[in-house]
């Protein structure tokens, strides 16, 4: 019978239990995550099953450690987050927070689009740390994804995205718009629609303050074009972004982004 072990096939004889293989393999692991779910007590192994094997405070090798990451996934769907390629467009409260979830899932290509610096203001909701004060957005998210999952593959653009270079678009499935700035959301909506309809564009619009949390939804405006927000509450003078209802939203935008990848792209 045929198990995946650490995502790897592995042979196992019928009746054997997810305790008894992990005996066979180290007894020293003291988590079986069996389907995606860390197991509470014994159970007998199904053809098809996947099993990880984690001892709890040792750091992996690098060969183990991919299949350690995506542990917790439902089944089946790592392949397909792997193959996706997601361009993000601002790497502020909602891009940074969106590039963190995606990287977190496994996403195989993340596009980091800003021309920004690290601020001090950025960091009262904006997923930096006081060191990476004055540099590059692009060069410190960057530095952050890859202490959270090192395969994913990272591409920076430093660059005020305008409607005149935004043809390297045309390499990603998904586009996310997460600026700030109303007239950047429109101009690279409108030139996301116009030059590329057979991307998915997923925009944003409403985040401010700290309104009520299940106002912040996920909107289909057309066919692969959404929208995530609240669609009120912009941020303005006396309504200001703060963490968690920006990160309420940025979420939306990467779980819907992760679905896409999953649901609707071969």
């Amino acid at each position: 019978m045929k198990i995946f072990f650490n995502e790897a096939p592995e042979e196992v004889t019928q009746n054997t239990t997810a305790y008894k293989f992990r005996d066979s393999v180290d007894k020293n692991c003291d988590v079986i995550v069996l389907n995606g779910f860390p197991l509470g007590e014994d159970k007998i192994l199904k053809e098809g099953d996947r099993i990880t094997l984690i001892q709890k405070g040792k750091v992996p090798s690098k060969d183990e450690l991919e299949a350690l990451l995506i542990a917790r996934h439902t089944p089946n769907i790592h392949k397909k987050l792997k193959n996706g390629k997601v361009a993000i467009l601002g790497l502020g409260g909602l891009g940074s927070n969106i590039a963190i979830s995606l990287a977190r899932v496994g996403v195989g290509e993340l596009v980091l689009v800003d021309y920004d610096v690290v601020e001090p203001s950025n960091l009262n909701r904006q997923q930096y740390f006081v060191e990476h004060i004055g540099m590059k957005k692009t060069d410190a998210l960057k530095n952050i994804l890859g202490k959270i999952n090192p395969f994913v593959n990272i591409k920076t653009k430093d660059v005020f995205i305008t409607k005149e270079n935004i043809d390297f678009l045309r390499e990603s499935d998904i586009i996310i718009e997460a600026f700030d700035d109303a007239k950047c959301k429109a101009m690279i909506c409108n030139a996301a629609l116009k030059n590329f309809r057979d991307k998915y564009l997923i925009a944003s619009s409403g985040m401010a303050g700290y309104y009520d949390s299940n106002d912040i939804r996920t909107k289909k405006i057309r066919e692969k074009f959404y929208i995530c927000g609240d669609f009120e509450h912009e941020a303005k003078e006396g309504d200001g972004l703060m963490a968690p209802r920006v990160a309420i939203c940025a979420n939306h935008m990467a779980n819907l982004a992760m679905k896409i990848l999953i649901d609707e792209i071969e």
